[in-house]
Parts: C-alpha cells; structure tokens; sequence
C-alpha cells in the first residue's frame, strides 16, 4: 500500500489544501493528513477544530476518489511522523517560487534525516495559487469576503470566530 503524507497546519484548510489533497489521491492508497501542532504559529483554530474540519472536508474527496484519507495531528519531526504513519512520500503543494526556496531546504534536511521518504511536490491550480491560509484569515478578520477561498462550512466557522 502507497502512503503519502500531507503536512500542515490547515488553520483553515482552503480550497487550495484540498485541491492537493483531491491530486495527491491520484498518487497514493491512502493519503495522510498531518494537522501539524505549532504552538509558535498560535493558531485561530484549535487543533480538535482544525482536525473535525479536515475530517468533514476529505471524507467528500475520499468518497469521490475511492481511497483512504486519514486525519494525523503531530508535533514531532516531519519525518518522524512519516516514519510513524508509514508513508514512503511527503506531499508537498508549492504556490510560488518563494515556496520553492524553503521547501528545497526542508527537503535536503529531511533526506539527511531519512533517504527513504521521498517529497513530492503538487503545484496549485493556478486559481487557487494566491490562497493562503493566513490571508483568508486576515480577510475573515476585516469583514471581508473568503467564500472564494474555503467551503462553505469553513466559511461559516470562520465567520463564528470574527463575530
């Protein structure tokens, strides 16, 4: 069985996340999603949210793909929680050149640590290249329209949490 796993913090998961999620389907048996615990970043969402999220989310994309998608929160190395879940892959979506530079870096660290996981990397569509998670927050924040950028059930929790 091909595992692969899909790191991040997902505070929220966007139309971009799933958009690689839905991808890396194509890749994998059973894709993982590592909801990784950054308590440095102080996330709006907690993790038991973050996590319920992606759960509701990706059970619509494993349905219409036929595989396993498994929600993981971690706090250790990525490369320790590979190894833990047994993936053989990282997946890794890239929006910019500026993604690229610290993603290279990442990954000559983490085949130093373990050769045998390989990183892929899942460039976003091009409409969703300008997502990201901290702007969709910050629009959110502002009273500004995200449901371009997230689900509709995101959009809602969004809206709860600016209210």
């Amino acid at each position: 069985m091909r595992i692969g796993l899909y790191p991040g913090t997902f505070d929220p998961v966007t139309l971009g996340h799933l958009d690689i999620i839905q991808r890396a389907m194509a890749l994998v048996d059973c894709l993982v999603i590592g909801v990784a615990i950054n308590r440095d970043k102080g996330p709006l969402f907690n993790l038991e949210e973050r996590v319920a999220m992606l759960e509701r989310e990706c059970a619509v994309i494993a349905a219409r793909c036929g595989g396993e998608i498994r929600v993981h929160p971690f706090e250790n190395l990525l490369i320790d929680c590979a190894r833990d879940v047994g993936a053989g892959v990282i997946i890794r979506g890239l929006r910019a050149v500026a993604d690229f530079e610290y993603e290279f870096q990442m990954v000559g660290m983490n085949r130093a640590l373990d050769a045998s996981i390989e990183t892929v990397f899942l460039m976003a569509d091009a409409r969703r290249q300008a997502i990201a998670s901290k702007l969709v927050k910050e629009i959110a924040r502002l009273g500004g329209d995200v449901s371009k950028f997230v689900t509709p059930a995101v959009n809602e929790a969004l809206a709860q949490k600016y209210r």
